[in-house]
């Protein structure tokens, strides 16, 4: 969750930042060229050029933007220094490209206009990186964004890093609970200590998003003990790394104020081509499909009205994203009966539970249309694995190893296991095997290959009862 968001972030930043060139060159063509102020260039305004030079500009720009961190939102603390790093940025961008400019004898291009631009851009970064500084200081005042982090650890080096971590001004977190390793003597303030193996029975209660294993350099080798103790977990682990100073890596390391984390366990859901590109694509997907099925959506819940009692629409809770639960919607099947029984049995063959209207949508799939609203807000995925209830995701984590990573992506309407028919009564771990290789796979282009599939062959399989 912290990383997914400085993800975000630093995207935002990024992509508002090299945006800039266009909007300073904007600002300095109005000024210079479409305004009385000035007089009237000799030589007339050669379009081709002056976006040629955008061109050229925006390159530079990238390339010293890159270099001087001005993408990167812990560098815009403290304000002197990001706005020293703008005044250089603005200034190699400028000294490049006149000197190309220089060389290039075929267009003559007004010095006011290199001028007012330059003088734009400067301006404009600093106007951004203000921005971005405010958004994140409200956002650190309001207190409603901050992460709840479960801190595996109890000491001193503990102490620190959930100080640090509180008082980040990037990605302010609050600290819900320190698991305590064994021997150590707790030496902590602001959240409760608890025993490690406790966290099992008390993670509902604490509402954890991320982990931070805490622990000093003389106790690292424990870690991997302490992430298999946390398997049951479906949120990232993270472990922080003092590795004096002087040490960069940019691989699996990240930065969240003076505290260094190292990703240990991780998913596609914290990039940033899965929480853009991924929930864009799903909104626009399933606004269509609601649109298009429209007429049908009204048909079955009507027919279901007509042909048995009960609700059109059967609620149930499922687990998602993060070992969250979430309430699925499916059109009702089945004839009403109590939801333990819906919450802990299987669904088999010639079921005498299903109703003949129900056994016709179960095996076109048609009862799944209304995840789509699921979709839209945002609990489940187009793509993704199939979510389970509560009551199997228990029982088969304690016998299909690696279960509950599938957790790591938001459950989908449809998925890869599906499309290669492991749906219905058929192995879970040969279905696990398939979600994994989704989870390890994922791209937009898996996304859309599996939708062909499942319009193809899902809404006919034999496995769909």
């Amino acid at each position: 969750m912290i990383r997914r968001r400085l993800h975000l972030i630093d995207f935002s930043l990024r992509l508002v930042t090299l945006l800039l060139p266009s909007v300073a060159f904007g600002v300095a063509a109005y000024v210079r060229f479409g305004t009385a102020l000035f007089p009237p260039s000799p030589e007339g305004i050669g379009y081709a050029d002056y976006f040629g030079l955008l061109f050229l500009t925006t390159l530079v720009w990238a390339i010293a933007v890159e270099y001087y961190g001005l993408s990167r939102v812990e560098k815009l603390f403290p304000a002197m220094s990001s706005a020293r790093q703008a005044w250089w940025a603005c200034l190699v961008t400028y000294v490049a490209i006149t000197g190309a400019t220089f060389f290039y004898r075929s267009a003559s291009f007004s010095r006011l206009f290199v001028v007012f631009s330059a003088t734009a851009l400067f301006l404009m970064m600093l106007a951004t990186q203000q921005a971005f500084r405010n958004l994140l200081l409200r956002v650190r005042r309001q207190g409603k964004e901050y992460f709840r982090i479960l801190i595996v650890g109890a000491d001193e080096f503990a102490d620190r890093a959930a100080r640090s971590l509180r008082n980040s001004l990037v990605m302010p977190c609050t600290v819900v609970a320190y698991a305590r390793l064994p021997g150590q003597e707790p030496k902590v303030a602001g959240a409760p200590v608890i025993e490690l193996v406790a966290v099992k029975e008390l993670a509902a209660q604490l509402k954890i998003d991320d982990v931070v294993i805490a622990v000093p350099p003389a106790r690292f080798s424990e870690t991997p003990g302490i992430v298999a103790k946390l398997e049951f977990l479906s949120v990232p682990i993270r472990a922080i790394l003092d590795l004096g100073a002087g040490v960069a890596i940019r691989e699996a390391l990240f930065h969240v104020g003076d505290v260094t984390l190292v990703d240990l366990r991780v998913a596609p859901s914290e990039s940033v081509a899965y929480s853009i590109l991924k929930r864009s694509f799903d909104l626009v997907f399933a606004s269509l499909v609601i649109m298009l099925t429209a007429p049908l959506l009204v048909l079955i819940a009507v027919a279901i009205r007509l042909t048995s009692r009960g609700s059109i629409l059967f609620r149930q809770e499922r687990v998602g994203l993060n070992g969250r639960t979430f309430c699925m919607y499916k059109f009702r099947t089945m004839a009403v009966s109590k939801p333990d029984e819906s919450n802990t049995r299987w669904t088999t063959r010639e079921d005498p539970r299903v109703t003949k209207l129900g056994a016709l949508l179960r095996r076109t799939s048609l009862d799944e249309l209304p995840q789509f609203f699921n979709v839209l807000k945002g609990e489940m995925s187009v793509v993704g694995p199939r979510p389970e209830r509560p009551h199997f995701v228990e029982k088969f984590m304690n016998e299909v190893a690696q279960y509950n990573r599938r957790h790591y992506l938001k459950v989908g309407v449809t998925g890869w296991a599906q499309v290669n028919g492991w749906r219905g009564d058929t192995s879970i771990a040969e279905r696990v095997t398939c979600d994994l290789y989704y989870l390890n796979h994922w791209s937009i282009g898996l996304d859309i290959r599996i939708i062909l599939l499942t319009l193809w062959k899902g809404f006919s399989s034999k496995n769909a009862y």
